[in-house]
């Protein structure tokens, strides 16, 4: 009879330990921020960490201090380089924080700054963001389609 009791018992457990494992697992944690503010014309700090959301209408980076929202049809420039451009330097805007001069990096060239030039009310603003190639890949295909403009990507990388 003890026997019986107890396999009973270690059924039970193992039961809950596999639903438990099941919830876990379902339980999704919140995406780590892969891309950071590097400059640009918009209220937030220099390296304030976040995601960006691409919806059918305009995308949008969001950080803890805030979000930024760029429609589609507003952008006129989009760059992801290992440094920004000149001619995304060079914008009389009124920046809230400067794009840093490039300096050479070691170990080769990697692109790593997204920049974005949208015009919203009467005025031009810039977006640049830093992140890394295997983090931006994915997103390169789905803002050329979605914004039915391309990326301008520096050639010597693969993607």
């Amino acid at each position: 009879m003890k026997i019986r009791i107890n396999l009973a018992v270690l059924g039970g457990l193992l039961v809950l330990l596999v639903v438990a494992a099941g919830v876990a697992a379902g339980r999704q944690e919140a995406p780590k921020p892969q891309f950071k503010y590097a400059a640009g014309t918009e209220n937030l700090s220099d390296g304030c960490e976040g995601n960006l959301e691409l919806t059918s209408e305009a995308l949008t980076f969001k950080c803890l201090e805030g979000e930024v929202t760029a429609p589609y049809s507003s952008i006129s420039l989009m760059q992801y380089r290992s440094n920004v451009s000149k001619k995304v330097r060079r914008l009389k805007v009124r920046w809230k924080i400067r794009p840093d001069y490039p300096t050479p990096i070691l170990g080769g060239r990697r692109n790593r700054y997204f920049s974005v030039v949208y015009r919203l009310d009467g005025a031009t603003h810039v977006l640049i963001l830093q992140v890394p190639p295997q983090a931006m890949r994915p997103y390169l295909a789905e803002i050329d389609l979605k914004a039915e403009k391309r990326v301008e990507v520096e050639s010597y990388e693969d993607y």
